[in-house]
Parts: C-alpha cells; sequence; structure tokens
C-alpha cells in the first residue's frame, strides 16, 4: 500500500551503519582471537614473550579481515552471494542430491584452483606454490605464535623431542631423524615454495605487457616484495644458526618480525584480501550447481532473449537481476542477453542514436 512503511521494506543502510557494525565485529572477532590464545596456551604458560609482536599483529589481523568482511558484505552484490552461498551449504536437499559437489569443489577451487590454469599453466603452478607455501608456514606459525604448539625435549639432554598441543602430547620424534628434520624445518620448506611462485610473478610484471598496463606499485607489487622479504630472512636465519654460529640473528631476527608483522597488517586492506574472499565463490558456484539440477538442465538454464543460447542457470540470473535492482541500475533485463548480443545491440543503438545517418 502506498505510505505503508513496511511495504517500502528495510531502511536502506548509510555508511555509518555499516562502519559501526563493521567495528563491532572487528572488536568481537579480536577479543575471542585473545581469549583463545590466553586459554589455548594454559593461561600463557605456554605463551612465548619473545613471539609477542607476531600474535600482537594477528590480533590486528582479525580486527582488518572481520572489519572488512562485513563491509564486503553489506554491499549488495556481495551480500546476496553471501546469503546464497550459505544457503546451498546448509540445504539438506542439495547434500541429498549431491553429496560430493562440496568437497569436490572446495579442492578445485580453492585447493588446486584449477580455473587459473585456463588462463596460464605457468601461473597456475606459480600459484600454487605461493598458496601452498603460505598455507604451510600460516599452520606453523599461527599455533606456535599463540601458544598452541610446543616443542619440548622429552629428555632433557637427548635428541628426543615431543610436539604438544594445548598441553596434550600428539608425537614424539627424533631431532636427527627426517620426521626431526621435517618438524624444524617446515619453514624453510615453505619459503623455498614461496620464493619460487612470488619470483615467477615478480618477474611476469616486470615483463608482460598486458601485466605492466595496469599495475600499481602498492597494490600488485609489494605484496610479491613483502612475500619475498620474509621467506628470504626466514631462510637466512637458518643459515645463520647453521652455519654462521649465530652470527647476525638479532638483526635478521628483527627485520624478519618487521616484515611479516607488516604483511599481517596489510592483508585485510590490500590484493591479500582475496583469499578471505575467495570461499565465497565456492558457495556461488554450488549455488549454480545445485541450481542447474533441478528438473533437468534443460529447464533451469535460462537462453538469451535474441539469439536463444544458453546464458547461465535461472535462479543465478534472477539473482543478478535483484543485484542490479537493489542497486537502482535499471537496466536488469539486460542481463537476459548473452554477452555477444549485449555488444551487438549496444552497436546498434550507438548507429541509431549517435552515429545516425554514418556509412
Amino acid at each position: 500500500m502506498p505510505g505503508d512503511p513496511a511495504a517500502a521494506g528495510p531502511a536502506p543502510q548509510t555508511p555509518a551503519d555499516v562502519r559501526r557494525r563493521a567495528v563491532l565485529a572487528g572488536t568481537l572477532v579480536s577479543l575471542l582471537l585473545i581469549l583463545a590464545i590466553v586459554f589455548g596456551s594454559r593461561l600463557l604458560r605456554d605463551f612465548d614473550s619473545a613471539l609477542l609482536p607476531y600474535a600482537v599483529a594477528t590480533v590486528f589481523l582479525a580486527f582488518g579481515v572481520a572489519y572488512r568482511y562485513t563491509v564486503w558484505i553489506s554491499a549488495p552484490g556481495a551480500r546476496r552471494l553471501f546469503k546464497q552461498g550459505w544457503r546451498s551449504f546448509f540445504s539438506a536437499a542439495n547434500f541429498r542430491k549431491a553429496p560430493t559437489a562440496l568437497p569436490r569443489m572446495i579442492a578445485t577451487y580453492l585447493g588446486f584452483q584449477k580455473f587459473l590454469g585456463a588462463r596460464s599453466h605457468a601461473r597456475w603452478a606459480a600459484h600454487q606454490l605461493v598458496f601452498w607455501g603460505c598455507l604451510l608456514a600460516a599452520a606453523i606459525t599461527f599455533p606456535l605464535t599463540w601458544g598452541w604448539f610446543t616443542f619440548t625435549s622429552s629428555t632433557g639432554s637427548g635428541p628426543g623431542y615431543e610436539m604438544r598441543i594445548w598441553g596434550l602430547k600428539v608425537v614424539g620424534f627424533d631431532a636427527l631423524s627426517i620426521l626431526g628434520w621435517l618438524m624444524f624445518h617446515g619453514l624453510d620448506i615453505a619459503a623455498v615454495l614461496v620464493i619460487a611462485g612470488a619470483s615467477y610473478f615478480l618477474w611476469r610484471r616486470m615483463k608482460d605487457r598486458a601485466a605492466i598496463t595496469g599495475q600499481r606499485f602498492a597494490y600488485d607489487l609489494v605484496p610479491l616484495l613483502a612475500l619475498i622479504v620474509i621467506s628470504v630472512t626466514g631462510l637466512l636465519l637458518t643459515f645463520s644458526s647453521i652455519f654462521l654460529h649465530g652470527g647476525g640473528y638479532e638483526f635478521l631476527a628483527i627485520l624478519h618480525m618487521v616484515s611479516v608483522v607488516f604483511t599481517l597488517i596489510y592483508i585485510p586492506f590490500g590484493k591479500f584480501f582475496h583469499i578471505v574472499q575467495r570461499p565465497a565463490a565456492v558457495g556461488m558456484q554450488l549455488f549454480k550447481y545445485t541450481s542447474r539440477g533441478k528438473g533437468g538442465s534443460a529447464d533451469t538454464v535460462l537462453a538469451c532473449r535474441r539469439c536463444q543460447e544458453p546464458i547461465d542457470t535461472a535462479p543465478y540470473v534472477e539473482n543478478l537481476q535483484g543485484t542490479m535492482r537493489d542497486l537502482d541500475l535499471g537496466f536488469d533485463e539486460w542481463a537476459e542477453y548473452c554477452p555477444r548480443c549485449k555488444r551487438v545491440l549496444r552497436g546498434n543503438a550507438y548507429l541509431d542514436h549517435v552515429k545516425k545517418g554514418f556509412k
């Protein structure tokens, strides 16, 4: 009814509302992480005070990620993507219909990122090196920084060590064995992987004209340089311990710490934020996949209004049109045309209205 406040829907969010909610989310997540550090390290008994700057940086990281993510999903397009992704994730009907769809998409989109292989096999390989190197480094350093993992000598004098999680013994190993070497050099392995991948991307940004044209120093080059500095200084710490008897170790440790802290704080506000956004793409792919199965593909795939070629699933196009209506763009019906027909229609409109009479 005209004039009925309920019919007008929820009031639009102001930027101040979004910022307040983002600050609240960031503060809540930071407090939860601090509590997890305190209790996970057994009331700080297992917390290494030398790693305090790293731990503080992870708390800032948690705040920044929660803040930026809240702002991101407050935008109409991202909010719809977020809701549809989680709706598909928790749907029992989807699970019964395609029980392996979600694990397969997590493996292909998040783990092996097969979509990158369509662009370039070299870029895919380099991205895999950076991805698995960073993942390995994070899996080792974050729990160590928070005091969740500890490595203690089992005898006090021999090569035997124990790995404990939250105070509970998980595994015992000989420091001189292969397992012991892998345990103590996991970060070195991660550094080698990251240096190889990041160096390729840095080389590409110096040589590839397409990459050079649109790149920005702070957004495209700084993240690569930061990864290389972290990895090189980490390897130099090992080199100093083994070959220099600790020579220059303190300087390298400070340089390494500064580079890590800077990168952790940079993550939510730079290019690395796409790491946090990527799981949402899996939700959208799951939504498209399960939508395609409803009643058979022929009934659910929308055809172009001009050439009748298939565009995408009808629910996905409806979702896109809903986003365009939310943004008051005023041309949501164009979502029912394929990309080629959109270009043709735009060209015809240009000839009719701008270059009318041009031969």
